[in-house]
This record gives C-alpha cells, sequence and structure tokens, in this order.
C-alpha cells in the first residue's frame, strides 16, 4: 500500500482590520496509507468575522483553490473530495477527506482573511490566460 504525504503550512491574509490573527496547522508533516481517511488540522486566533480558505500546491506547480468557509453551513465541500468543518466553539477549520489517494501529495495551506472583495470569490486563484 502506498504512502500518502501532506506538507501543512498556515497562511495569514490581512486586507484590513485591527485584530491579532494567527492562523495555526499543529502537524507540521502527516504521512497516511493510501485508501485511509485523513484530517489535516487548522487553528486560527481571531474574534471578529472572518473568512477560512485551504490551498493546495502539489510539486512543481502554484497554489490550487480547494475550498472556503463564508459565514453559512459549518460543512464546506471542496474539489477533489475534500471537505472541511468550521467550528467556531474551537477555533478550528480542519480538512479531511475520506479516502487519501497518492495524488493527493502536496503541501496544505490553511488561510485567514478578515476581508473578502466584493464578490465571496476573491481569495480563489484564477488560472492566468495568455493573449
Amino acid at each position: 500500500m502506498l504512502s500518502v504525504t501532506f506538507l501543512l503550512l498556515g497562511m495569514l491574509f490581512t486586507a484590513r482590520g485591527t485584530g491579532a490573527q494567527l492562523v495555526t496547522q499543529p502537524d507540521g508533516h502527516i504521512n497516511v496509507s493510501e485508501g485511509n481517511h485523513v484530517e489535516l488540522r487548522c487553528n486560527y486566533s481571531y474574534g471578529g468575522s472572518i473568512y477560512l480558505f485551504w490551498y493546495v500546491q502539489y510539486p512543481n506547480q502554484g497554489l490550487q483553490f480547494l475550498l472556503k468557509y463564508l459565514p453559512g453551513p459549518t460543512r464546506v465541500k471542496g474539489i477533489k473530495g475534500f471537505e472541511a468543518d468550521f467550528k467556531k466553539d474551537e477555533n478550528s477549520f480542519h480538512l479531511m477527506k475520506a479516502s487519501a489517494h497518492w495524488s493527493d501529495s502536496a503541501k496544505y495551506f490553511c488561510a485567514l482573511c478578515d476581508t473578502v472583495p466584493e464578490s465571496a470569490g476573491g481569495a480563489e486563484q484564477k488560472p492566468s490566460q495568455t493573449l
């Protein structure tokens, strides 16, 4: 059975705001067997309204948007079978996948922002266009 490696790195985006913000990913490196459940933990510290995001960076590629939390449902579904649970009382936004695949080996980034530009998709990575 193959091993799947997840490297966790936290990011913090601040457009404006006055409160101290902190994002931590307590598990710096996770190995799981292919087909097993995986959970990547993300904890944050901020008292105001926030928006949370998960990004992935596959080897030799740029950051790719996985999913985002905006005020609303606490379970967020993303791409490639990933989902995350927002738990305000625990200050957490953990990313999960029911069955890890070898192609999931990558760096994962949890990000927090206290503001989102006009559209809710403002923090998504859009592919660049060549003219």
